[in-house]
């Protein structure tokens, strides 16, 4: 039984996919302005975990990953400037040039964290076309309104439920409206479907549609958009709304800071144009913390992937440093932290290259309560601790190297690649003097070769099964 945690119940779950064995799968992606920060790629990494867990129970997944290259503003109040524009003034690019090239950064992180690609990537702005048929049905259905010079707006009182996710105290948002209400707005918090650009602002990133052509989309609108193109199937090849056609989504991941504004905003459009439930199951990973603050590129206290190896860090490092907390709890990052996870990892991929042996078959004891713990909502602390349990074990060499291996399928360490350890000739020359000097009975000789041994880095250890030689910590 697979069991995963429901924002929207607030409770731990069996997942039951509304077509087994097919899971659709959509995963908030990144805003490419920027290079992704080490708290970013948090959320990436445990869609990863979760991708890998759901194929290794036997679900074949297709999972939808967004590109944010326009309408995110730097305000979640529908006010500032667009994030991808703001990135193409600092750098003196054109916005199409800053969206490419942080794409392609950002994929360059997913590779050396070893994260596993969507089945399907998804670029706002080759979806412009369903954003506006989306609009356009909520306006058809009155849930939507103008104000002239900023743009359309879900009429959030409209929506009995609006705010179940976050479970939203509206009343109290009302009261607090005359410190934060936009008095344009009539709820504080309705959100913008499509925008306005100023009259004096000069975008690159504009198009025409039904309310102007000095227009954009808004953030929200187009993950609702692209998640019933691939998964929902609500939308045919000229880009039309059918609502009716319309299949409820498997599972919805995301950072936690997109509960209470960004997913409140994507259930309410979908569900107010479709009058279905949008996703089934939500789930949310936990926020990466330096000191007590949120690590947030708004905040200035962030670091990139490119930091950590600049500092002689393994990227994957980073991935078991990650490993040692729950997906559900908050996790605090510190240099120091991530050198004991470095010393981990490098050890585990010292022992897994002792294991001389051919790989043989896992063995079933250790493999069972492994798939306990991540079905267990992906309690990969739990199984971490477990990988380390195998190797120290007394498995013959080859069922501990299978076992560890079918573990890291989910893991994803990278343990298969793991080169297989080789004596140097010169300690092969020394192993065998002293073997000799053993046979001769000269104990003297035999331990001042393994204190010259140990000099150059190697421990020897006499058993009965013979002489066993490996590097030292």
């Amino acid at each position: 039984m697979l069991k995963i945690y429901n924002t929207l119940t607030r409770k731990k779950e069996e997942f039951k996919p509304l077509h087994s064995p097919a899971v659709t799968m959509y995963s908030c992606g990144p805003t490419v302005y920027d290079y992704a920060h080490i708290g970013n790629l948090r959320a990436y990494v445990f869609n990863d975990l979760l991708v890998r867990t759901l194929r290794y129970f036997g679900y074949e997944v297709t999972q939808v990953t967004n590109i944010t290259d326009v309408g995110h503003l730097t305000s979640d109040a529908d006010t500032g400037l667009d994030k991808i524009e703001k990135g193409a003034a600092r750098d003196k690019k054109s916005v199409w040039e800053i969206a490419e090239f942080y794409t392609d950064a950002f994929k360059e992180d997913l590779s050396e964290l070893h994260i596993t690609e969507p089945s399907i990537w998804a670029k706002a702005t080759d979806h412009i076309g369903e954003m506006i048929s989306l609009v356009s049905e909520l306006e058809k259905r009155k849930y939507s309104y103008r104000i002239e010079g900023d743009g359309i707006y879900f009429d959030t009182s409209k929506l009995p439920d609006y705010g179940k996710l976050a479970q939203l105290d509206i009343e109290g948002l009302k009261k607090g409206a005359r410190i934060t209400f936009n008095p344009s707005k009539r709820n504080p918090t309705d959100f913008a479907l499509w925008k306005f650009a100023a009259s004096d602002e000069k975008r690159q990133m504009e198009w025409d549609s039904p309310w102007g052509s000095h227009s954009f989309p808004g953030w929200h609108i187009e993950c609702s958009a692209m998640s019933m193109r691939y998964l929902g199937h609500a939308f045919d090849i000229d880009n039309n709304f059918y609502p009716e056609n319309f299949e409820t989504i498997d599972i919805h991941t995301g950072g936690v800071d997109h509960v209470a504004i960004h997913h409140t905003n994507e259930i309410a459009q979908t569900e107010a144009a479709t009058g279905r439930q949008f996703v089934k199951y939500w789930m949310h990973n936990e926020f990466l913390l330096v000191g007590d603050s949120k690590m947030a590129k708004s905040d200035g206290n962030f670091y990139t992937l490119k930091t950590i190896k600049d500092k002689g860090f393994d990227p994957i490092a980073y991935r078991y440093f990650l490993l040692s907390a729950h997906y559900r709890t908050q996790l605090n990052f510190t240099w120091e932290a991530l050198s004991g996870a470095a010393i981990a990892y490098n050890n585990l991929k010292k022992e897994v290259s002792l294991l001389r042996a051919e790989s043989g078959e896992p063995a079933d004891e250790f493999i069972q309560r492994f798939r306990e713990y991540i079905g267990n909502d992906l309690a990969m602390p739990q199984a971490l601790a477990l990988l380390w349990e195998v190797v120290g074990s007394e498995l013959p060499d080859s069922v501990k190297k299978a076992t560890i291996l079918e573990m890291d399928k989910i893991l994803g360490l990278g343990l298969a690649d793991v080169n297989p350890f080789s004596i140097p000739i010169d300690v092969q020359k020394l192993l065998d003097e002293r073997i000799t000097a053993r046979n001769n009975k000269d104990y003297k000789k035999s331990d001042e070769i393994r204190d010259l041994l140990k000099v150059k880095g190697f421990e020897v250890e006499d058993t009965k099964d013979g002489v066993t030689v490996k590097p030292l910590s």
